[in-house]
């Protein structure tokens, strides 16, 4: 799905719906970092307007997303709390700028890190489609509000595969580079446990 090489754990999903309150906490810093995320790079996309507005849009609604979480919190009377390592997001960010090796060109980086936005949102994609089905018999209202972020997940990864495109200008060798990256995110991915949280 999404150009993603191995599917998530399918222990995971039953194990995340048994602890709702940590994979709300955990879902409410993703869509805060994932908003910072845009934003930072739209900071790094200032020779490229059109790419800056568009990651601008994006941070905007992540914000939104953010703000329904917290709503779905309050309304099961739950606290943020802190934010927990994202190992995923993290390793995921170190392989592929490893596996740049040498290469300073800041449109070259710029594209890597939004390819790693996109391979992100594909992950959280798929495991918003895992949640909405696996919460059907036991909340449906929280499978519902899985089921309509799935959507917004894949478009953000859709418009960052994009962007990249505009930024290398090669839409060849970005493709190129996606796959590349898709193998970094599948050894990732298959390193990790079953953790009730959104990358976990």
């Amino acid at each position: 799905m999404l150009g993603l090489l191995i599917e998530t754990d399918p222990r995971w999903a039953p194990r995340a719906c048994l602890d709702v309150a940590r994979l709300l906490v955990d879902h409410a810093h993703c869509e805060m970092k994932a908003a910072s995320n845009a934003l930072s790079l739209s900071g790094r996309a200032l020779e490229h307007r059109d790419v800056m507005r568009e990651l601008v849009d994006i941070a905007q609604e992540e914000l939104g997303h953010f703000r329904e979480v917290l709503i779905e919190l309050e309304r099961r009377d739950l606290a943020l709390g802190p934010p927990e390592e994202d190992w995923y997001a993290a390793e995921l960010r170190r392989r592929v700028a490893r596996d740049r090796k040498q290469h300073h060109d800041a449109n070259v980086i710029l594209a890597d890190r939004l390819l790693v936005g996109a391979l992100i949102e594909a992950r959280s994609c798929e495991r918003f489609k895992l949640l909405e089905k696996a919460l059907q018999g036991s909340d449906a209202g929280l499978a519902a509000f899985y089921g309509q972020l799935l959507a917004a997940e894949a478009r953000h990864h859709r418009i960052f595969v994009e962007l990249a495109e505009r930024v290398t200008r090669d839409q060849r060798a970005t493709r190129e580079r996606l796959a590349a990256v898709a193998a970094i995110e599948a050894s990732v991915i298959s390193e990790l446990g079953c953790e009730p949280t959104v990358h976990g």
